[in-house]
């Protein structure tokens, strides 16, 4: 007989399970009880005892429902108050009947929170008073809260001067009233998290963590509602700035790092302080644009990357628990995640543009694709690189989540392949070579000639919008007249148990010597168990096709179901689209093994583990220029490296504060961004002198 009764989810269903209690006791079984009307989970001593008390009693609203890697059997439940049960079912298919009943159940209460309770009061306190709040977790220990923080209050306009129009040094008054709000804000919630994780009060009491929410959501507000009085008061204008004008109110007059340091002596230096603020290189403008001046960096300055790019573990994440569930708190199933600052530590320490670059890391494979014989192979071949491209762009086994590029942020570098690695061009590509050869200047002959036991790719990425986030990047081997061009928008939307990153955007790959294009989109990416143990897999269909030849693939990387299945999975068919017949079929795992099988009935794998991944060549941090990703967040890098969380959160906001500023001058004085290296093209952004454009200089 089953231990569990089916019933459907809007049903209240029950069943023994067994639940760890402690290293004494260990593992009991106890008689479950989901009520889904009362949204609680209920367990008992057994069936016969489900009448009286409950022994236990969880809120599942708000929290976490994580199936355990551990084994295909357990399961934690995760209250949004901090409790959790660790349970295990008799098999898999029972877990998951559980897990999806759970599931289903939290996220209806979680949001019937947001539909049916209303607006928190305004509770009119201190926290220096002595426990006049009506605030549960305020009464449990009055006299502690004098001790922690205190609220301030500042001066409200008299209501007859509200209808007045704000004048600059009205605004001048807010911002400085809105930066002191800040760095108590900031205060309030380092109170909260320093109190102890059990005990009375808690950093993880329910009242505490909507405190840390509802004050975050207000300033947010009327930091919003800030920016739309400058746009007025702008407007109302009856003449223009005149060009170069700088706005001296866009920024709190209070320095950043007093806010951060909590009253104390600032750690920065001025020159610190230098350093981390953007260069005023594109501040200069001329007729109301933004100039960007255009930097060719040769790939003979750049030297072999020495660093290291490895990420750690889980320390960080289960040590940062109640920053996750504070954020949690605020997010909404479906909610837009790209305006949304997300805690520091989750961070890699690389720029998203050079995560970009970590995906041309097996460059032989790239080269070896104008290296087919025929259109049918080159295609298989693109399918082989492309699918193998993914594994090294991710650093380490946790999903940590790579640093948002600032508009005008570029990233450069390259790679030297040994013709000897590259499978030998076929006898029919010699001739289109030779002739790609006389379109180079006499200074590329030379330097091909000294370089001719190596191909060179070179790689350029520039984050060329901020609203939405548009990064384009582009490659190309000279040698082989080669070359990929592509514009990628993320946008990322919170699922509850995980984060999802959709890819917006398309690349194209030239293979001149052939006359063919490749047309290819991108997958989208998950960041699961974002409570427990974050990590990322792929999902979706892509599409790649070639016009000219009649070739197209189809590449799904499939998502691993909630009962069975395995991780990472993909497939792909390559078709000849004239004739309907599939040419090549690929199975396997995008991190692992592939296993590619052909018409003719041949065999090919290809192990992950064991293929040699190229190390990229950059220039060293000290020669790059302000904009250069590594460059321009060196101190956040630093801070991550030293394990100093805090100093990181400073230099990652001092970076995007100024971009926000910039952004506010720009569009209070009309003037228009310019790129450096990537143009408007209709939808899409290309790379300013691709190499089909000397192409068709040439001829």
């Amino acid at each position: 007989t089953k231990s569990w009764q089916y019933s459907d989810h809007m049903e209240n269903i029950f069943g023994y399970l067994m639940k760890y209690t402690n290293l004494v006791t260990g593992w009991q079984y106890r008689f479950f009880v989901l009520n889904n009307e009362a949204g609680l989970l209920e367990y008992f001593v057994n069936e016969q005892s489900r009448n009286q008390k409950p022994r236990g009693t969880l809120q599942l609203a708000g929290a976490v429902i994580s199936p355990s890697d551990e084994d295909s059997h357990t399961f934690a439940v995760n209250a949004a108050s901090g409790e959790q049960y660790k349970l295990r079912a008799t098999d898999a298919k029972e877990r998951q009947h559980w897990v999806s009943r759970l599931q289903i159940c939290t996220q209806h209460h979680t949001e019937a929170i947001g539909k049916n309770n209303p607006p928190l009061k305004s509770w009119s306190f201190s926290l220096a008073s002595q426990g006049t709040s009506n605030s549960p977790c305020l009464q449990r220990r009055p006299s502690q809260s004098s001790t922690f923080f205190s609220v301030g209050h500042h001066r409200v306009l008299p209501a007859g001067k509200k209808a007045q129009s704000l004048q600059p040094d009205h605004l001048v008054d807010v911002r400085e009233m809105m930066s002191q709000a800040e760095g108590q804000q900031r205060d309030l919630i380092r109170g909260i998290e320093c109190l102890p994780g059990s005990g009375h009060l808690t950093s993880l009491d329910q009242d505490l963590l909507m405190l840390k929410a509802t004050s975050m959501a207000t300033l947010n507000c009327l930091n919003d509602c800030f920016h739309i009085l400058q746009l007025q008061h702008m407007s109302q204008q009856t003449r223009a700035l005149p060009t170069g004008t700088t706005i001296s109110w866009l920024e709190p007059k209070i320095p950043l790092s007093e806010h951060l340091n909590n009253g104390t002596e600032s750690t920065f230096t001025a020159q610190q302080s230098t350093d981390v603020a953007v260069s005023k290189e594109h501040s200069l403008t001329e007729n109301g644009h933004t100039v960007m001046e255009r930097e060719e960096i040769s790939p003979e300055d750049e030297v072999e990357d020495v660093c290291d790019d490895k990420e750690d573990d889980l320390g960080a994440v289960e040590e940062q628990r109640s920053v996750i569930l504070h954020l949690l708190s605020q997010l909404k199933l479906g909610m837009d995640l790209t305006r949304v600052v997300l805690p520091t530590f989750i961070l890699e320490k690389r720029s998203l543009l050079e995560m970009y670059a970590d995906f041309m890391s097996h460059p032989d494979l790239f080269i070896a694709i104008t290296n087919g014989s025929t259109p049918e192979e080159r295609m298989i071949r693109f399918v082989e690189y492309y699918v193998t491209s993914f594994h090294e762009g991710r650093k380490g086994a946790i999903a940590k989540k790579p640093y948002n590029p600032i508009i005008g942020e570029t990233f450069h570098c390259s790679w030297r392949v040994p013709k000897n690695q590259v499978q030998s061009p076929k006898s029919c590509n010699s001739s289109s070579q030779s002739s790609s050869s006389q379109q180079r200047t006499p200074s590329e002959e030379l330097e091909r000639q000294a370089e001719s036991d190596f191909y060179t790719v070179r790689f350029v990425a520039e984050q060329v919008s901020h609203h939405p986030p548009v990064s384009g990047f582009y490659a190309e081997c000279l040698e082989r007249n080669m070359c990929v061009n592509a514009h990628v928008w993320t946008k990322s939307k919170f699922l509850g148990m995980s984060i999802g990153v959709t890819m917006i955007g398309e690349g194209l790959l030239c293979l001149l010597e052939h006359g063919e294009e490749y047309s290819f989109s991108l997958p989208c990416a998950y960041a699961r168990s974002i409570l427990t143990v974050p990590w990322v897999e792929l999902g979706g269909k892509v599409n790649v096709n070639c016009a000219k030849t009649g070739y197209s693939a189809t590449i799904t990387f499939h998502t691993k179901p909630f009962y069975g299945g395995k991780l990472h999975r993909v497939t792909a068919e390559v078709k000849h689209n004239p004739s309907n017949s599939v040419v090549c079929r690929v199975q396997g795992e995008w991190n692992s093994v592939l296993e590619f099988t052909y018409s003719s009935g041949e065999t090919k794998y290809i192990d992950l583990t064991k293929l040699s991944v190229k190390r990229k060549r950059v220039r060293p941090v000290e020669q790059q220029g302000p904009f250069e990703s590594r460059q321009l967040w060196k101190h956040v890098t630093e801070a991550l490296k030293e394990a100093d969380i805090e100093k990181a959160t400073e230099h990652k906001r001092s970076l995007e504060e100024r971009q926000r500023g910039e952004e506010r001058h720009r569009v209070e004085t009309g003037t228009i961004w310019h790129t450096k290296y990537f143009a408007k093209d209709g939808d899409g952004w290309v790379y300013y002198s691709p190499l089909w454009k000397c192409s068709e200089a040439s001829s």
